[in-house]
């Protein structure tokens, strides 16, 4: 249970699997905003069955338990696709961006149609009395309001990313856990490893948090200002 001479021993390791704990992270957030705002626009949408399909996303995701999803985009979906495509597979760490996304994406998609429901109506009906069309009203004053509504959620769905990439070691993503799983192996230094893991995700996320207060502050500055 020496702290000192394990981080001296598994620090690059270490180091190593929170540089693939961010990446990963943020291609997951990046493609779940884009895959998020798509679901919200839907599930607004006036075309019946482009709502069903959102709403039918929305529910299948956030009531089944992401490990699930990754055994079957990682194990099941090579199957699939082995059937029309001999030797298809997905690695790793594309099997843990998709989960990731598509986990992030159905709860950016509610966060988005909440800062959307949150502008007031009366600025919709005097933007189009004044002759602007529904495009137009929902880029030009719905979308800047809604964002800056969402903002300080974003940032905290971003967080939670994060840390839900540590259950993905499961599939042999080689991000923070798995790595500090491969120097237990070897030294079984249990306790003293994962308080050192324990730590690094504590220091990134309370950047991640001060970078969320930062810009809650801004806004909320803004907003007293307008």
């Amino acid at each position: 249970m020496d702290f000192v001479t394990t981080i001296r021993g598994s620090w690059q390791l270490l180091l190593s699997g929170l540089g693939i704990t961010v990446a990963v992270s943020l291609i997951a957030i990046a493609a779940g905003i884009v895959i998020g705002f798509v679901s919200c626009m839907m599930s607004l949408s006036k075309i019946s069955p482009l709502r069903v399909l959102a709403q039918a996303y929305v529910w299948v995701i956030r009531g089944t338990p992401m490990l699930v999803q990754a055994f079957i985009i990682y194990f099941g979906l090579p199957q699939v696709i082995q059937q029309f495509v001999p030797g298809f597979t997905l690695g790793a760490f594309l099997a843990a961006a998709i989960t990731l996304s598509i986990n992030a994406g159905a709860y950016l998609s509610e966060i988005f149609r909440g800062g959307i429901n949150a502008v007031d109506p009366g600025q919709i009906e005097a933007s189009r009395s004044l002759g602007l069309s529904g495009g137009r009203t929902m880029r030009r004053i719905i979308l800047p309001q809604a964002v800056r509504i969402t903002t300080p959620s974003l940032v905290n769905q971003f967080i939670i990313t994060v840390k839900d990439s540590s259950i993905l070691s499961i599939i042999g993503l080689g991000e923070l856990v798995n790595h500090a799983k491969v120097y237990v192996g070897g030294t079984y230094q249990f306790f003293a490893t994962y308080v050192w893991v324990a730590v690094l995700y504590l220091a990134f996320i309370s950047v991640l948090m001060l970078v969320s207060r930062r810009i809650e502050r801004n806004l909320n500055r803004d907003k007293d200002s307008d």
